[in-house]
């Protein structure tokens, strides 16, 4: 889905899951520690496949959407059963592909979800205590290292055609989740340590048929601090709102993501150095805005707005000082586009599929994961496109890769592969 940064001003700082204290080795969430997607603790090798550069491969019993996360010497990853009665956190060893424990939640059967979104949808989050999962209609849940459930929070059924996707954000000490798409949507804070409400907001979230206009949200929060105070934005159906993390008081919200085919988002918010990006999903509009302001900010904050019709955005693109790199849902059209300015596209060209995880920056490259299975590596340069190498494992891959030290972990329909340079 889309969002990300990678050059911070002084006036802002972008954090999410905090309490880690490895600066940056770990990967502890959806799009990392800083939920950019930018990667910076070591170098990543850019070639590999089943002969060069696989330290270890790991077979999972079921598919999943959720990316894997790494954070000491663990890496999460969700997986589910063919109708969705199970669904399991794994626990692996990263030195050596080891499964140390895995939690299976159960579930009502064949809840409604896409066929291209199986019931394994989120990713996991943690910090140097405890991680968190949103099983979608099962709840949250809570474990320690070890795998000991703290404690869990159901808030009822899911229900959307199009199933659910958005991921929890550990920071401080609270864990956030957005509950949607579907009839029954809203934001919600827990206290991280036993799982009690601190705050709920409810927000118009999305039909559970395809009766009329198509309504969601698969848009995973992140926290940012402007000027000192820290906000949680996500992007919502039909507008992208901040909140204050402590009360869930509204504090602004730019307006413009609707189209005609629906108000769908599939990405989540990046964020960059002062600027926000939202995408529509199904073909719909995009915009640039500033992170401050306060109620309608819609024409005070919004930069610029490409109301014409888009590519289909499932993927989070990353911001590179002043450029995103977007890969798109389809076509599968990879592009650089200007956020400062007006939006306009610099260039574009053709990937090897349709692009659902998120693209990652590390060492002045970008990697992109399509759905066939292979990564494409290429320069970050606005000017034009250069590519690095095209990976494969022969896999199909919604996911999203981790990165920390050194190593990337790529999730697969099939399998959760370890990658490091020999």
């Amino acid at each position: 889905m889309l969002r990300q940064v990678a050059i911070m001003s002084a006036g802002l700082l972008l954090a999410i899951g905090s309490g880690i204290t490895t600066e940056g080795a770990d990967w502890p969430g959806f799009r990392g520690g800083m939920a950019n997607a930018v990667a910076t603790d070591a170098a990543y090798p850019t070639e590999w496949s089943s002969e060069k550069n696989l330290k270890w491969k790991a077979e999972l019993p079921g598919d999943g959407n959720g990316s894997p996360i790494a954070i000491d010497g663990l890496v999460y990853v969700t997986s589910a059963n063919e109708d969705g009665s199970e669904r399991t956190l794994h626990c692996f060893d990263r030195n050596t592909g080891d499964e140390l424990w895995n939690k299976v939640v159960q579930s009502e059967p064949n809840e409604e979800t896409h066929q291209t979104n199986p019931y394994a949808g989120t990713t996991p989050a943690a910090n140097e205590d405890c991680v968190v999962v949103w099983h979608g209609t099962p709840g949250i849940y809570c474990y320690d290292h070890s795998g000991n459930e703290l404690w869990h929070k159901s808030y009822g059924p899911v229900k959307h055609v199009w199933g659910y996707g958005s991921s929890p954000v550990i920071y401080q000490d609270k864990v956030y989740q957005f509950y949607g798409p579907g009839e029954n949507t809203f934001m919600v804070a827990l206290t991280l340590s036993d799982g009690e409400e601190v705050w709920k907001k409810d927000e118009p979230g999305g039909t559970d048929d395809l009766s009329g206009k198509k309504v969601g949200s698969w848009s995973t929060p992140v926290i940012v601090k402007v000027d000192g105070k820290n906000q949680l934005v996500c992007s919502m159906p039909s507008r992208v709102l901040a909140l204050d993390p402590q009360s869930g008081e509204e504090l602004w919200f730019v307006g413009g993501l609707p189209s005609e085919r629906g108000d769908l988002v599939y990405s989540s918010t990046a964020i960059g150095d002062s600027i926000g990006v939202a995408m529509g999903g199904y073909k719909g509009p995009a915009l640039g805005f500033t992170l401050t302001g306060e109620g309608d900010a819609t024409e005070s904050n919004r930069i610029w707005y490409t109301p014409k019709r888009q590519p289909s955005r499932v993927s989070t693109g990353v911001i590179v000082g002043d450029y995103i790199y977007m890969a798109n849902a389809g076509p599968g059209i990879i592009q650089c586009i200007d956020v400062k300015n007006d939006g306009e596209e610099q260039w574009k060209t053709r990937g090897t599929d349709d692009y659902w995880g998120a693209t990652v920056m590390a060492d002045g490259r970008i990697y992109a994961t399509a759905k066939d299975g292979s990564t494409i590596v290429f320069a970050a340069n606005p000017n034009e496109f250069q590519e690095i190498a095209v990976n494969t494992f022969d896999e199909r891959s919604n996911s999203t890769p981790a990165f920390s030290n050194g190593q990337i972990f790529l999730r697969t329909n099939k399998s959760l592969f370890c990658v490091e340079q020999e």
